[in-house]
């Protein structure tokens, strides 16, 4: 498990190069705290961008790949200490992790240690900034998993602020336009989706640290299908990942699911959270939820020649002839998993 949070360099270090920092305005809070503008602040897009495979809200509990970002948060601030310190016990572990060093020995026995990853310091210096400062989004479940763990501790001390409200928020919020699916069986697809997507991620990332990024376009040609349908076989279902525009032949969405994908594209475009797509047919539950895209996404689906390097463009072009999947932006549906179980 200490791969785990290597996708996030390799993915992501090429837009943290030329990443500007944005201008920002210094406001006012209760504490006296020289706090940013949240939907300013430099560090919540670095946060999002360089943090989030590994530390998002909306992941499931079992089938993440690190705590969540509050759960850091709530650990560092139990000591109390002021905000200088807090961002620089921050700096101090991710500039050299460490058992010895670690106070989330939970998380390191779940997760193992966090590897050295190569951030630039001033934006993780930002990105400590902005946790400090501001409240960050929690998983459904995070608060009755906390208070369990944890007893009465609180752990939030100062830096509550303001809430920049830009997070991907809850994942089982009711959104618009949708059907009303039985809640269990939406949260058995999404177990199904989840708990593959990690099976997915942790392989990859070992690609990644052993053979570098040409290496892991290589396992994801070979691998990836085989550890779906490993899931599948193990989930007792058939689970599918489709797109309008497939990498691979084999995975071209159907006319059923070129329609959910549709569907899907026009929610996500008009902004409105995200529920699962629920079918019973004949005995059978048919399962879809969309695959979006974000900045890590970009180094193999964004803009050839921009986001797309020539290196890892020419690995795809060898191994994916009629390749499909490219030119997306941010947030924008590039599939979506169709699953079929039993009732």
């Amino acid at each position: 498990m200490k791969i785990v949070y290597v996708l996030a360099v390799l993915l992501v270090i090429t837009g943290c190069k030329d990443a500007k920092k944005d201008e920002y305005t210094i406001v006012d809070n209760p504490a006296n705290i020289d706090v940013v503008a949240s939907n300013e602040h430099p560090g919540k897009k670095f946060m999002e961008t360089l943090c989030y495979t590994c530390h998002d809200a909306t992941t499931l509990e079992e089938a993440r790949l690190g705590p969540p970002m509050v759960a850091i948060k709530r650990r560092y601030l139990m000591e109390g200490g002021t905000r200088d310190e807090f961002i620089n016990e921050i700096l101090a572990w991710t500039g050299k992790p460490s058992l010895q060093k670690a106070k989330m020995r939970g998380a390191v026995d779940r997760f193992g240690v966090m590897p050295y990853l190569a951030f630039p310091k001033d934006n993780i210096k930002e990105i400590a900034e902005y946790i400090y400062d501001y409240e960050i989004d929690e998983p459904d479940w995070f608060e009755e998993h906390y208070q369990k763990g944890r007893g009465n501790r609180q752990g939030k001390g100062m830096g509550k602020g303001k809430n920049g409200g830009m997070g991907k928020g809850k994942q089982m919020r009711k959104g618009m336009g949708q059907n009303d699916a039985p809640a269990a069986y939406s949260d058995i697809g999404l177990k199904y989706a989840s708990s593959t997507k990690a099976q997915l991620g942790k392989n990859l990332m070992k690609a990644i640290q052993e053979k570098g990024t040409v290496g892991a376009i290589e396992f994801c040609n070979i691998e990836a299908m085989k550890l779906t349908d490993s899931m599948s076989v193990m989930h007792n279902a058939i689970i599918k990942r489709v797109s309008d525009k497939a990498r691979n032949p084999k995975n071209m969405a159907n006319v059923k699911e070129l329609e959910q994908i549709a569907a899907f594209k026009e929610l996500v475009k008009a902004g409105f959270d995200i529920d699962p797509i629920v079918e019973e047919t004949n005995g059978e539950v048919n399962f879809y939820y969309p695959i979006t895209t974000n900045t890590m996404c970009l180094q193999c689906h964004g803009t050839p020649n921009k986001q797309v390097t020539s290196e890892t463009l020419s690995a795809l072009t060898s191994l994916y002839p009629s390749d499909k999947a490219l030119g997306y932006t941010i947030n924008e549906v590039r599939g979506i998993w169709s699953i079929v179980f039993n009732k």
